[in-house]
């Protein structure tokens, strides 16, 4: 079937009002470790129904008896790079709770090693998951929203290498391009359509999740964080703000704006920059990797595990960034009252000039005054002046 296109002026999914989280239902796929779990257990704090997705049943079991204590909550296990199991999961949403009102595709999977040592059966494999993945739930997603007369959250986890490519990364952060990518069009076409849906993507920096360590590795060192990293309550609070406000974008963590600007400003600067600093903080030097079949990509990996095991740098309290776009005004206050001090201070001893200061200036007026009179005179005055300081010297 073709699509018939129209001229209408496209709606402002920014304007949309969404639920407050206790009277949501949220999807979140990959529910049972890192990101997914956290933003599980706060969304179940705050009262919001869940509908949980993932591989091992036993972790979702787990999980979901942990959080009924708090919320209403339902599970499936599932596979997001199985279209049907995808369409599954947003059933049971309707099933148990009349529909949904934010849909968060989180799950994904890694591959550390260079573009060139990677199998293509296993480069095929996490496009499955983190693309395909994302597609198959954002299809689901806007096609239950088009029903719906209430505005929901569409959330997809982006990284800053959807943003900017690292080396012996760079399988997993074409996954992240494409979706980013993916990401944009369809908010684009869904806000031409005026379907009542906010399209968000989120851009996290590094975060200390089990990442590194449920990783397939093709480098002889194990996979880790070795450096700067935020926690995960982080990107965790970065969805739960998006999910109840319109927003298009949220980067987790000043890292991850900075090396997106500058990879976007400055290439080239940026690739010499990488190559020579990210090598190293990519993998724990005391520890050999373990084999590609015991990683997540082939269903393996420790559950219900919110931070990195491997991961050997030092870890944020939290981001800035995202404190910053849920309380601009708090941030707003004190910059404003920094940058009207700084620039009174400017002014006021910029004005406040000493004696000699005054005698300096009104000779150098004089001087200049001197130079369109006596262009000529001036010249021989300051030439003899300065074969009298070089002969001094």
């Amino acid at each position: 079937m073709q699509h018939e296109l129209t001229d209408r002026k496209p709606l402002d999914s920014l304007s949309l009002k969404l639920k407050k989280l206790k009277d949501q239902v949220i999807v979140i796929t990959g529910a049972t470790s890192g990101i997914g779990l956290v933003t599980a257990r706060m969304a179940a704090d705050k009262g919001a129904k869940l509908v949980l997705g993932g591989r091992e049943r036993a972790a979702l079991e787990t999980l979901t008896d942990e959080l009924s204590e708090k919320t209403e909550v339902v599970y499936l296990e599932m596979d997001v790079s199985k279209e049907e199991e995808v369409k599954q999961l947003a059933e049971k949403a309707v099933e148990t709770f009349g529909g949904f009102d934010t849909w968060v595709n989180n799950a994904a999977v890694a591959i550390y090693g260079h573009l060139t040592d990677v199998p293509i059966v296993d480069a095929r494999e996490l496009f499955e998951i983190n693309y395909w993945g994302t597609v198959y739930g954002s299809l689901a997603a806007i096609d239950h929203f088009r029903e719906k007369e209430t505005a929901g959250a569409l959330i997809n986890m982006g990284s800053v290498l959807g943003n900017r490519t690292f080396p012996i990364q760079g399988t997993y952060s074409s996954s992240k391009f494409a979706v980013h990518s993916f990401t944009d069009a369809l908010r684009m076409e869904a806000e031409k359509e005026h379907l009542p849906v906010v399209v968000t993507q989120i851009h996290p920096a590094r975060i200390d999740t089990p990442y590194a360590e449920h990783a397939a590795s093709y480098i002889d060192k194990a996979p880790s964080h070795d450096g700067m990293m935020y926690p995960p309550e982080s990107v965790a609070e970065s969805i739960l703000y998006t999910a109840e406000h319109p927003v298009r974008d949220m980067y987790v963590g000043g890292q991850s704006k900075m090396i997106s600007l500058m990879g976007a400003l400055m290439p080239r600067f940026t690739d010499r920059y990488l190559e020579k600093s990210i090598y190293d903080t990519n993998y724990d030097e005391s520890k050999d990797a373990e084999s590609p079949l015991q990683s997540s990509l082939y269903g393996e990996g420790e559950q219900l595990k919110e931070r990195g095991g491997n991961n050997i740098g030092w870890t944020r309290r939290g981001s800035l960034l995202v404190k910053a776009k849920k309380h601009p005004l708090i941030f707003l206050i004190p910059i404003t009252i920094i940058g009207v001090t700084s620039l009174s201070f400017l002014l006021f001893s910029g004005n406040k000039k000493s004696k000699a200061q005054k005698i300096k200036e009104a000779y150098r007026m004089k001087k200049t005054k001197m130079m369109f009179k006596h262009p000529k005179k001036a010249w021989k005055y300051g030439k003899m002046k300065r074969k009298i300081r070089h002969l001094s010297h």
